[in-house]
Protein backbone atom coordinates (compact mmCIF):
# COMPACT_ATOMS: atom_id res chain seq x y z
CA UNK A 1 0.00 0.00 0.00
CA UNK A 2 1.38 3.42 -0.91
CA UNK A 3 2.39 5.78 1.76
CA UNK A 4 0.39 9.01 2.25
CA UNK A 5 2.27 12.18 1.65
CA UNK A 6 2.24 15.16 3.95
CA UNK A 7 2.34 15.65 7.65
CA UNK A 8 0.13 13.62 9.87
CA UNK A 9 0.35 16.12 12.69
CA UNK A 10 -2.82 18.08 11.89
CA UNK A 11 -4.21 20.12 14.73
CA UNK A 12 -7.74 19.14 15.59
CA UNK A 13 -10.15 21.91 14.67
CA UNK A 14 -11.98 23.52 17.57
CA UNK A 15 -15.50 23.08 16.29
CA UNK A 16 -17.10 24.41 19.45
CA UNK A 17 -15.22 27.72 19.16
CA UNK A 18 -16.12 28.06 15.47
CA UNK A 19 -19.80 27.29 16.18
CA UNK A 20 -19.85 29.82 19.04
CA UNK A 21 -18.26 32.51 16.82
CA UNK A 22 -20.73 31.87 13.99
CA UNK A 23 -23.68 31.91 16.40
CA UNK A 24 -22.46 35.24 17.79
CA UNK A 25 -22.17 36.63 14.22
CA UNK A 26 -25.63 35.28 13.43
CA UNK A 27 -27.09 36.96 16.54
CA UNK A 28 -25.52 40.30 15.57
CA UNK A 29 -26.92 40.02 12.03
CA UNK A 30 -30.38 39.11 13.33
CA UNK A 31 -30.29 42.08 15.68
CA UNK A 32 -29.38 44.38 12.78
CA UNK A 33 -32.19 42.93 10.68
CA UNK A 34 -34.73 43.38 13.48
CA UNK A 35 -33.65 47.01 13.99
CA UNK A 36 -33.99 47.66 10.26
CA UNK A 37 -37.44 46.06 10.17
CA UNK A 38 -38.50 48.18 13.15
CA UNK A 39 -37.27 51.34 11.40
CA UNK A 40 -39.16 50.38 8.25
CA UNK A 41 -42.37 49.86 10.23
CA UNK A 42 -41.88 53.22 11.95
CA UNK A 43 -41.40 54.92 8.59
CA UNK A 44 -44.54 53.23 7.23
CA UNK A 45 -46.49 54.58 10.20
CA UNK A 46 -45.04 58.06 9.60
CA UNK A 47 -46.02 57.88 5.93
CA UNK A 48 -49.59 56.88 6.82
CA UNK A 49 -49.95 59.75 9.28
CA UNK A 50 -48.51 62.20 6.76
CA UNK A 51 -50.95 60.96 4.10
CA UNK A 52 -53.83 61.46 6.51
CA UNK A 53 -52.71 65.03 7.26
CA UNK A 54 -52.26 65.66 3.53
CA UNK A 55 -55.91 64.99 2.66
CA UNK A 56 -57.35 68.01 4.54
CA UNK A 57 -54.58 70.22 3.19
CA UNK A 58 -55.48 69.24 -0.39
CA UNK A 59 -59.14 69.91 0.35
CA UNK A 60 -58.24 73.34 1.73
CA UNK A 61 -56.21 74.10 -1.40
CA UNK A 62 -59.20 73.19 -3.59
CA UNK A 63 -61.48 75.40 -1.51
CA UNK A 64 -59.07 78.33 -1.76
CA UNK A 65 -58.69 77.84 -5.53
CA UNK A 66 -62.49 77.95 -5.93
CA UNK A 67 -62.63 81.13 -3.82
CA UNK A 68 -59.89 82.71 -5.95
CA UNK A 69 -61.75 81.83 -9.15
CA UNK A 70 -64.98 83.29 -7.75
CA UNK A 71 -63.24 86.52 -6.73
CA UNK A 72 -61.50 86.81 -10.11
CA UNK A 73 -64.88 86.46 -11.82
CA UNK A 74 -66.32 89.20 -9.59
CA UNK A 75 -63.31 91.41 -10.35
CA UNK A 76 -63.73 90.91 -14.10
CA UNK A 77 -67.43 91.70 -13.82
CA UNK A 78 -66.72 94.86 -11.82
CA UNK A 79 -64.08 95.95 -14.35
CA UNK A 80 -66.53 95.36 -17.20
CA UNK A 81 -69.15 97.47 -15.42
CA UNK A 82 -66.58 100.23 -14.83
CA UNK A 83 -65.60 100.23 -18.52
CA UNK A 84 -69.27 100.31 -19.50
CA UNK A 85 -69.92 103.21 -17.11
CA UNK A 86 -66.90 105.08 -18.47
CA UNK A 87 -68.13 104.61 -22.03
CA UNK A 88 -71.61 105.78 -21.05
CA UNK A 89 -70.20 108.84 -19.29
CA UNK A 90 -68.01 109.63 -22.30
CA UNK A 91 -70.99 109.27 -24.63
CA UNK A 92 -73.09 111.55 -22.43
CA UNK A 93 -70.31 114.14 -22.33
CA UNK A 94 -69.99 114.00 -26.11
CA UNK A 95 -73.76 114.32 -26.46
CA UNK A 96 -73.80 117.36 -24.16
CA UNK A 97 -70.95 118.99 -26.13
CA UNK A 98 -72.69 118.33 -29.42
CA UNK A 99 -75.98 119.67 -28.10
CA UNK A 100 -74.19 122.69 -26.64
CA UNK A 101 -72.52 123.34 -29.97
CA UNK A 102 -75.93 123.67 -31.54
CA UNK A 103 -76.38 120.31 -33.30
CA UNK A 104 -79.84 118.91 -33.50
CA UNK A 105 -80.79 115.48 -32.24
CA UNK A 106 -81.22 114.22 -35.81
CA UNK A 107 -77.73 115.36 -36.80
CA UNK A 108 -76.28 113.68 -33.69
CA UNK A 109 -78.05 110.40 -34.53
CA UNK A 110 -76.78 110.57 -38.10
CA UNK A 111 -73.23 111.16 -36.82
CA UNK A 112 -73.45 108.18 -34.42
CA UNK A 113 -74.53 105.85 -37.24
Amino acid sequence: MPRTKGSKNHAQADFDAQIAKLQKDKALLEEGVSKTVAQIEELKTDIKSMCESLKPQKAEIKRVEKEIARLEAKKAEAEAKAVEAAKKAEAEDMLKKLLASGMSADEILAKLK
